[in-house]
């Protein structure tokens, strides 16, 4: 639950534009994320702001100015970023991308299929057995399942085993039948609704909380 900061150092040509700069920068808000500038000034930037970058993980705005060669050679040998920019807009455009960078991803479930338990088979060295039938769309062995008994989840499992007849299937698609072993669950039940899912990313925005 912690606040992730963007470290920023920030130079600029004039104290007027390193104010506006500042007031821009410091509008972003949101619970997870936010900017925090490490060190600001005027002028261009020098081995001191690069030595600073280095030791905070911070990124160097230059606004209107340039890196001094010194500089410029230390930030190459020390992984600094330093970005030249010229008009505002730019600049919070990029802090803004930033910062959703840092922003964890919503993990979204993707139904991909069902299934009917059509019986059970316990095997002594693996568990139970899921004789099934595919209702709908596919079941991929790399899967998850929501165990659906009388409308209810029960739990959600991973597929232990996924077969088509005796072979090893890397996925059943509708109207076939197969074998589904759960990975952690034995007490698969005839009439049980399996569910196949699988978990994507989807990148947030600030604007999304």
């Amino acid at each position: 639950g912690a606040v992730q900061d963007l470290p920023l150092i920030v130079k600029a040509d004039t104290p007027g534009s390193l104010e506006a700069l500042r007031s821009e920068i410091t509008k972003f808000e949101h619970p997870e994320v936010r900017v925090r500038i490490v060190h600001e000034g005027v002028g261009g930037v020098n081995e001191s702001d690069v030595a600073l970058a280095s030791a905070s993980g911070a990124i160097v705005i230059a606004f209107h100015v340039v890196a001094e060669d010194r500089a410029s050679a230390l930030a190459v040998e020390e992984g600094v970023d330093i970005r030249r920019f010229n008009i505002i807009y730019e600049v919070t455009d990029t802090i803004k991308r930033s910062l959703e960078g840092l922003l964890k991803p919503e993990k979204i479930e993707v139904a991909t299929g069902r299934a009917l338990v059509l019986q059970t088979f316990h095997i002594s060295r693996f568990g139970t057995i899921a004789g099934c039938r595919v209702l709908s769309g596919i079941i991929e062995r790399s899967n998850r399942m929501h165990v659906i008994r009388d409308q209810t989840v029960l739990n959600s499992y991973s597929i232990a085993s996924l077969k088509r007849e005796k072979d090893d299937a890397k996925e059943v698609r509708e109207g076939m039948e197969c074998g589904i072993r759960l990975d952690g669950f034995n007490d698969v039940k005839e009439g049980d609704l399996l569910e196949a899912y699988r978990v994507e990313s989807k990148k947030r925005t600030l604007e999304s909380t």
